[in-house]
């Protein structure tokens, strides 16, 4: 792995993110930033998120679609390799299902010392209806053969990271592939996917973190042995320091978010209230199993606050409760609990590349 890192940080190949730091965010940072997209916590007060407010993350540039000319491929390990046009797939049976994606980095510039990469806060999230055809349906057509053991989705973005030229491509193990709710998106709340989303066609994948739902999409492959792609073997994991190599980053974890009370300061989005009677609100989710408890902090003490059922067993569910403010300066905070036993950590989970960090929200306020 040393080799292997001494190589991606070589000046013949294009700039990479660098060690972590302390100062302030680099000029790639924001470039970055301004690419990307997040999701104003206020537009957590929806159950669904509409598509400009809903967060987004690209690799590389944005392809051009032409569902006309779009085709894709499915073969590897299978009894049936074969192309597919949209129009076919369409006429497909098809299902519709809420999912709260979240990108894996989120939380990643509140980290000490900070991973340098997309420098999310705490909004790179929303949830959509995504309506496709379960992808169960399709690899049951192709006959996925007994020595499988992966399959590998291959979108149109292409570009250069970690110094390797590449097409976007990340892998499912057999056995999530072949869930009933994977399902391959050609439509975000009711309607075709806009660009920045997908379009034509993207994999969503209900639980896991953004990096899985590829966009795009190009190709299916079912493979035999585990897929060794960049974005699989060296992106998208859980590592202690640049040589270590880590493990997967797979299913989000337990987090609850706070849509910030009163009005904000434009510059600094510090926020202001007036005294009295507020009903603070949020929305909590897992992939790794049903939110069953969600506590607010305010100032320090923690108080159980009333959840609502979801819209299905992959979306954020809305979470309530009355607070009477007074006059001056409070801390508020929002943790929440699954139905693994995991609660979201009140100090941060550090790691090299700045991934799954679920650390509880805090949110000051004045009350005036």
């Amino acid at each position: 792995m040393k080799q292997i890192y001494k190589r991606r940080h070589s000046a013949r190949h294009a700039p990479q993110p660098g060690e972590p730091t302390t100062g302030p965010l680099t000029a790639e940072e924001l470039q970055l930033a301004a690419r990307n997209h997040a999701m104003p916590l206020e537009a957590m007060r929806r159950d669904v998120t509409p598509p400009g407010l809903h967060y987004v993350l690209t690799h590389f540039d944005i392809p051009e679609g032409d569902a006309a000319s779009w085709h894709l491929q499915i073969n590897g390990a299978v009894e049936r390799s074969w192309e597919l046009r949209l129009a076919a797939l369409k006429k497909d049976p098809a299902i519709t299902i809420p999912v709260t994606l979240e990108c894996a980095g989120n939380g990643r510039s509140l980290l000490t010392p900070r991973p340098v990469s997309q420098p999310w806060v705490l909004e790179g999230v929303g949830t959509a209806e995504w309506t496709g055809v379960p992808l169960a349906y399709l690899l049951a057509k192709a006959g996925v053969l007994d020595e499988a053991t992966d399959v590998v989705f291959t979108g149109a973005d292409a570009g250069i990271q970690g110094g390797v030229r590449q097409q976007y491509a990340r892998s499912l193990p057999i056995h999530e592939a072949m869930r009933p709710d994977v399902v391959l998106a050609y439509r975000m709340n009711g309607r075709d996917l806009p660009p920045q989303h997908g379009y034509p066609l993207r994999l969503v994948v209900p639980g896991w973190y953004g990096m899985a739902s590829v966009k795009w999409l190009r190709s299916i492959e079912v493979v035999t042995a585990p897929f060794k792609g960049f974005q699989q073997a060296e992106a998208y994991r859980y590592q202690d320091n640049e040589y270590d190599a880590g493990t997967p980053v797979t299913r989000i974890r337990v987090r609850s978010l706070m849509v910030p009370p009163g009005i904000p300061d434009s510059f600094t989005r510090a926020r202001v209230l007036q005294a009295g009677p507020v009903m603070l609100e949020g929305r909590a989710w897992s992939g790794r199993g049903a939110v069953t408890k969600v506590e607010v902090g305010i100032d320090g003490e923690w108080v159980a606050a009333h959840l609502e059922k979801p819209a299905g067993p992959f979306a954020w569910c809305r979470w309530t409760l009355p607070w009477v403010a007074d006059p001056g300066p409070h801390e508020l905070a929002c943790r929440a609990t699954d139905s693994t036993g995991a609660t979201q950590p009140l100090e941060q989970n550090w790691n090299y590349q700045g991934m799954g960090n679920n650390v509880v929200q805090r949110v000051a306020v004045t009350v005036e």
